[in-house]
């Protein structure tokens, strides 16, 4: 990977450590299956990061499984509000910066509370999005927790 995002100087500053694996990029296709194959990764250990709004807190981030659904009343709930739904695609780049594909739990333009399926800690690594379509960063989940300040929960569910 030519360049650093921001989501790997985050991590860069926090001295935690990270792989950076870049893949070839199907603009027809960004899906986390597309993604866990390419990098050659398991499809549960490939984590979305989904751009939702609460109806109390705004604007949330829920990091959840490639082979789950987000579970919106579960994430309401774990965020303290009373309903929450996925932000239309046409705001997730201005309020993140990061175009879809290509949105990261790290590096963000401003603070969210981030909430991460706690499935992820049984794995020793997992992969989240670099903030670049093409890019992931694979790091441990207890190190995402202490980059972003991330809550646990269960906030998945099977996908249909």
């Amino acid at each position: 990977m030519a360049q650093k995002t921001n989501a790997a100087r985050q991590l860069d500053q926090m001295k935690i450590p990270y792989e950076l694996r870049e893949y070839t990029v199907d603009e027809s296709d960004l899906s986390a299956g597309t993604v866990a194959e390419k990098i050659g990764f398991p499809l549960n250990q490939v984590y979305k990061t989904i751009v939702a709004r609460g109806d109390k807190t705004g604007v949330i981030l829920a990091c959840i499984p490639g082979d789950k659904e987000l579970n919106l009343k579960a994430l309401a709930l774990l965020s303290g509000n009373k309903k929450a739904e996925v932000v239309p695609l046409k705001d997730v780049q201005p309020l993140t910066g990061y175009i879809r594909g290509g949105v990261s739990p790290l590096g963000l333009k401003k603070k969210f509370p981030i909430f991460l399926e706690e499935a992820a800690l049984q794995h020793d690594t997992i992969s989240i999005s670099a903030g670049i379509r093409g890019g992931v960063i694979l790091l441990n989940p207890k190190d995402l927790l202490t980059a972003t300040g991330a809550t646990c929960g269960s906030i998945s569910k099977a996908g249909e």
